[in-house]
């Protein structure tokens, strides 16, 4: 098949499918075939010779057009209906063809589009339609113009087997030949096995064939379509055998070089180029590797390796892939800042002030942080404590590394463990695999270029993982000071010193940590804020943050305490400070708009102006509901996002001493529910309560925000005490809030998130809280503050919960149960 004449699928196309911006042209389908075939030939038709080619029905072909006939038949074609006669020369040296110099039997074509070149010739674009045959040539000036009449086809359609063998055998010989030719497009196999119309198969593969002109307006003149599909495959099969010998010769004649000859030839011309370029050599390379070494502090086992290492690159070929692996492994060990430690900065006073500038509270945090400096002091050296911050989000964990980090003057690293479930991320890879590297660890270390920085494994708790490994055990070595002296990276296959490295981890909730990574670390709960530490950080922190961001001061904005206390109770719902900020950002905005676009705004802010920019509060405060009922009891608890109350409701319905418990409850919860009920039938002498009202009613249990799931042990205090309100209808003291879990033997036992709920108490209006004794220790951490306006009343057993929280009074319309 002829390279020069293949038609690449973008260059075929269909009557009226090609406009000014098509780029792809569908091939020929059966249904254009054959309304094509119910076309009529024009009488007369305007003739244009072609020198060395021949159209085929269906096939597009580019012709240029460089005779002045030939171009002036275009132009006269092209302004009308853009039909005319194609035919071949029978001798293409012939520059104005008449009658006697073209064959009588042509193709009836379609102009698709003209193109006018640079060098000024014309270019054409035609599709073949159907052949016609040459009457009488009635005009040869300015160009041919003939008589014409239909070209008497075989009107017989071959359906036989022998047909469709013979069809199929024309297919798989051009895909052969394609194949085997080297230049020809791998388009014309797709085309050739998306063409349905036998027909047109065979005119495609005969106009893209390398035969003569001859041959081809031979195979044009057959009437058979059977006869040109056998003269066409016994030109593909000729086409093939010269191919196939072809291959055959030029691989038996191919002188292959040896081998370690072509190396060194090639060397020496990379060397060449090297020296010309100003570049270095790779012997320069291992000399400069060398230099390197000399300068590193590292210890005898990592010279050692180094040395062996460096040995084998010598030894190694430049052009081998492994080199490329082995100098990578060199670099990296003489990037690594093998005990090169910054210089830690003494000064307590100075270490305090940029802890209380960035952060406010965190107490625990700072002390701990100062504690180490005072240490580091007086001792000269120890090892870095590994600290796990624990505590709902936005409350500033991670902030604090950065801030601690420029405490001590050291470097600060953060790495992200959210998600990371596969275990050669903290490990690295060995060297064998491709694309090996080393581990976050070892990375960050090189990146720090220094062996004790600050290092934050941010999000510990959201570790996860999967096939690849798991990734907390590997944690297990970086974080237990007796093992990270030597942590073991599989890239690096060396021991790193880790134990200068000062690790603080953060998480939000600390049960998700494995208990053994939890065990090596030391736990600091960074608890919520209250609503004034919150208006403090607003005015002393993110207000003036936000300004500075969006370019103003504060002569161009004003706001007041008791309107940052109002965003934050009405506009957000949270332990930390995140929401607090875009609220504050979103204040920030209407004041840099209003400058923008000079409008009037007030500079000092009132409440109504937060309303006017922010909304309607969107926020309530847990509110303190009255004590009007019997069996409703305020609890408190601790959520992800701080503290919070929550109201058990209890009711007695006629019955048979079941109890039925609602509110989107976990296990634990229902327990607690079943155990105050046991409890109360145990002892119903001692709470005043009838026999017979167990046996009568039914009790039901309900929890509001029934959407909101609820469980954990610290509301069995709260329900012993709405159960005892429903069945005594005894009035529960007012402004009472309560948390403790219980037991089958009346005892009071510890609960936590005891700060949370104490500043959720405090939203809520709660005067008087009832906890178990062991929790005295809790309130004592808490700032003294915080505790203005609030009683703690600490019991050890149920029924001292039952002695403070119910009165002797009976509630309003209460019922008659005996």
């Amino acid at each position: 098949m002829s390279n020069s004449k293949v038609i690449k699928i973008d260059s075929l196309s269909l009557q009226n499918m090609l406009d000014e911006d098509s780029e792809l042209i569908p091939l020929m389908t059966a249904e254009d075939e054959e309304e094509i075939n119910k076309e009529e030939i024009p009488e007369t038709l305007a003739i244009l010779p072609l020198r060395n080619t021949v159209l085929f029905p269906g096939v597009v072909i580019p012709i240029t057009a460089g005779r002045d006939q030939s171009i002036q038949l275009i132009k006269d074609v092209n302004s009308g209906d853009k039909i005319l006669g194609v035919v071949s020369q029978i001798d293409s040296s012939v520059e104005k063809p008449t009658e006697k110099d073209i064959h009588k039997v042509g193709v009836v074509a379609q102009i698709l589009r003209v193109l006018k070149m640079p060098d000024g010739n014309t270019t054409v674009i035609i599709q073949g339609k159907k052949r016609f045959q040459v009457n009488e040539v009635i005009q040869e000036e300015p160009y041919l113009k003939a008589t014409t009449q239909d070209f008497l086809e075989d009107s017989f359609i071959e359906d036989t087997d022998e047909f469709k063998e013979i069809m199929s055998s024309v297919t798989e010989s051009a895909l052969e030949v394609i194949k085997e030719n080297p230049n020809l497009p791998s388009e014309a196999a797709f085309a050739i096995k998306n063409i349905q119309s036998q027909s047109f198969l065979v005119n495609f593969i005969s106009s893209n064939m390398n035969l003569s002109v001859k041959k081809k307006q031979s195979l044009l003149e057959k009437s058979s379509l059977k006869e040109r599909a056998i003269t066409t495959l016994k030109e593909l099969n000729k086409e093939l055998q010269r191919l196939e010998l072809r291959n055959d010769i030029q691989s038996k004649t191919r002188v292959d070089m040896d081998q370690q000859q072509k190396e060194y030839y090639l060397q020496q011309q990379l060397k060449t180029i090297q020296e010309e370029l100003g570049g270095v050599s790779h012997d320069e390379e291992l000399v400069e590797l060398k230099e390197k070494a000399n300068d590193k502090k590292w210890g005898k086992e990592v010279q050692t390796r180094f040395d062996k290492e460096i040995s084998r690159l010598q030894r190694m070929n430049p052009q081998m892939p492994d080199y490329s692996i082995q100098r990578n492994y060199l670099e990296l060990l003489l990037d690594l800042p093998w005990n090169e430690y910054s210089k830690d900065n003494f000064d307590l006073k100075r270490a305090d002030k940029i802890l209380n500038r960035d952060h406010f509270g965190l107490e625990k945090v700072k002390e701990r942080i100062i504690e180490h400096l005072a240490v580091l002091k007086l001792k000269g050296d120890m090892k870095s404590p590994i600290i796990c911050l624990y505590g709902p989000p936005g409350v500033g964990k991670t902030s604090l590394g950065k801030s601690v980090a420029e405490a001590l003057g050291r470097k600060y690293i953060r790495m992200s463990l959210g998600g990371l479930r596969d275990e050669s991320e903290i490990r690295g890879h060995r060297k064998t695999y491709i694309g090996a590297m080393p581990g976050r660890l070892i990375q960050n270390m090189k990146k720090a270029n220094t062996s004790n920085p600050v290092f934050v494994l941010d999000e510990i708790d959201k570790l996860a993982s999967s096939h690849g490994g798991d990734p907390s055990a590997a944690m297990l070595e970086v974080l237990d000071p007796e093992q990270n002296t030597e942590f073991y990276d599989n890239y690096l296959e060396v021991g790193y010193d880790l134990s200068k490295v000062l690790f603080i981890a953060t998480a939000n909730n600390i049960g998700e940590v494995p208990w053994a990574l939890r065990d090596r670390m030391e736990l600091i709960n960074v608890s919520g804020y209250t609503i004034e530490e919150k208006t403090e950080i607003a005015k002393k922190f993110l207000l003036p943050k936000q300004l500075k961001e969006h370019g103003l001061t504060t002569e161009h904005l004003k706001v007041g305490k008791a309107q940052l206390e109002k965003i934050v109770t009405g506009y957000t719902r949270e332990s930390g400070v995140r929401s607090l900020e875009k609220q504050v950002a979103k204040v920030v905005r209407y004041a840099a708009k209003s400058i923008a676009m000079e409008d009037d705004y007030n500079v000092k802010l009132s409440d109504e102006d937060i309303v006017t920019i922010l909304g309607a509060s969107k926020m309530e405060r847990d509110k303190y509901e009255n004590n009007s009922v019997a069996g409703v009891v305020t609890g408190l608890a601790w959520t992800s996002v701080g503290g919070d109350i929550l109201f058990i409701e209890s009711i007695l319905s006629k019955g048979k001493g079941e109890l039925s418990i609602t509110g989107n409850l976990g296990k634990v919860m229902k327990e607690s529910s079943t155990i105050a009920l046991e409890y109360i039938k145990a002892n119903i002498e001692e709470f005043g309560i009838d026999q017979k009202v167990l046996d009568d009613y039914k009790i039901h249990i309900h929890v509001p925000e029934g959407a909101t799931p609820k469980d954990g042990p610290s509301a069995g205090i709260t329900m012993l005490t709405s159960l005892v309100s429903v069945l005594t209808q005894k009035k529960v003291k007012s402004n009472l809030a309560m948390t403790g879990e219980i037991t089958l033997r009346g005892k009071v036992l510890p609960v936590g998130g005891i700060k949370e709920k104490i500043l959720a108490a405090k939203r809520a209006n709660i005067k008087e809280i009832i906890l178990c004794a062991e929790n005295k220790r809790d309130i004592d951490e808490i700032k003294e503050s915080y505790l203005k306006g609030l009683k703690f009343h600490y019991v050890t057993e149920m029924s001292d919960v039952i002695k403070i929280a119910l009165t002797k009074q009976k509630v309003k319309n209460a019922k008659k149960l005996v």
